[in-house]
């Protein structure tokens, strides 16, 4: 790595209508400022990795893949609900007590995987008003990651800004369990913001107390300083808000741009450990993408004896029965086997499987299914299995 200090928390355009950068130009300004590698953690999903991956690899910027997760406050995924933290005034900045939230890398491959799963299992089981994972999936998902108090939002500094320091420290210390204690860090970050400033000192003294190490992260939402405006106007967009509307969304504070390192190196001269810290992450993360190395097809589950190629077979030969009762006409059989022997040539006898199984239960309970498009759409086969008619 080139830098002292690498950046470790944006959101690129994957979270949506809220971060401004495309992620060629982010990866772009890393590599003009110096910066040995960017990190990417958008909110609660992970649908920009890959990209982003393809966006770094050719270059001498090392992607590194994180999460900004969504936690749900100290209750089970499935209940929704909200939970109150003080007093009910502001007791929580962003969801009045539906959720926290907490940054997440992966430190290796099998990490990214597990960090894939934590975000899929977030949106399928926790999802009130965000994707939402609780203490059960951070213990079952924790292995290959870094994860850190996060943002002003985290449940740490909840807890800071209520005053409860035991209950922070629990905090931090139950987070430190889950993950290890090399693997969890205390998240500073510096926008000017009064909340951060609120919870600066709590959060330092948690460090010292509980051994952990300090990182600096800063909150980047478009690559260049002068993007703010451009941004702001994309708010708007979201909120469907004009600039004058009163109390509308809009970010309070400054610097949600890649910062040059030496900008970051001056917020944080007194603690310049948090900064290095970035680097020691960043050497730590090393993921890869397997490309090229085959398909990912569903697999269907089909009767013993029976495989997937041989199964779709009988499947289209029994709804050419069905679609002709008086008997199959010998072009319909001609054209069937000519398409099965390309369906099955190319790996796509379960994925016709799949499909024709979702398609028919949804024309069974009643839910309305489009008419199909394209060549295998328009196919034998197709029409057969009843995926289109």
């Amino acid at each position: 790595m080139s830098s002292k200090f690498v950046h470790l928390h944006n959101h690129s355009e994957y979270s949506m209508l809220d971060g401004a950068a495309r992620l060629k130009d982010m990866v772009a300004r890393s590599e003009e400022l110096g910066m040995g590698a960017l990190g990417v953690t958008d909110h609660g999903n992970m649908f920009g990795a890959y990209e982003f991956y393809k966006a770094a690899r050719n270059s001498p910027v090392k992607p590194i893949i994180g999460l900004e997760a969504y936690l749900t406050p100290k209750t089970h995924r499935s209940e929704r609900k909200r939970v109150q933290w003080g007093d009910g005034t502001g007791d929580d900045v962003s969801a009045k007590g539906a959720y926290t939230h907490m940054t997440i890398w992966a430190e290796d491959t099998a990490g990214m995987h597990n960090l894939f799963r934590l975000s899929s299992m977030s949106s399928l089981e926790g999802f009130f008003y965000k994707p939402r994972a609780d203490r059960e999936l951070l213990n079952r998902y924790a292995k290959g990651l870094i994860a850190t108090t996060g943002c002003p939002s985290g449940e740490v500094q909840t807890y800071l800004r209520l005053g409860h320091y035991d209950e922070a420290i629990a905090s931090a210390a139950e987070f430190r369990d889950i993950f290890g204690a090399n693997n969890f860090y205390v998240e500073l970050m510096d926008h000017g913001l009064e909340i951060e400033n609120k919870v600066r000192d709590g959060l330092l003294r948690i460090a010292k107390d509980l051994n952990l190490p300090l990182v600096a992260t800063n909150d980047s939402h478009y690559v260049r300083a002068e993007d703010a405006e451009d941004h702001d106007t994309l708010l708007c967009v979201s909120s469907g808000s004009n600039k004058d509307t009163p109390n509308r969304f809009k970010f309070d504070g400054n610097g949600y741009y890649l910062r040059p390192p030496e900008e970051m190196l001056a917020l944080f001269a007194d603690v310049p450990e948090a900064c290095s810290n970035t680097l020691a992450i960043a050497e730590r993360c090393n993921i890869s993408f397997a490309e090229g190395t085959g398909t990912y097809m569903p697999q269907f589950p089909v009767p013993a004896g029976e495989s997937e190629a041989s199964w779709f077979i009988k499947e289209v030969h029994r709804g050419l029965a069905e679609r002709f009762p008086d008997g199959i006409p010998e072009y319909a059989t001609t054209q069937a086997e000519y398409e099965e022997d390309v369906i099955i040539g190319k790996g796509y006898a379960g994925y016709f499987l799949v499909v024709a199984d979702f398609i028919n239960w949804a024309k069974a309970n009643g839910i309305r299914v489009g008419p199909g498009r394209g060549s295998g759409a328009g196919s034998m086969c197709a029409y057969a299995m009843k995926i289109t008619d």
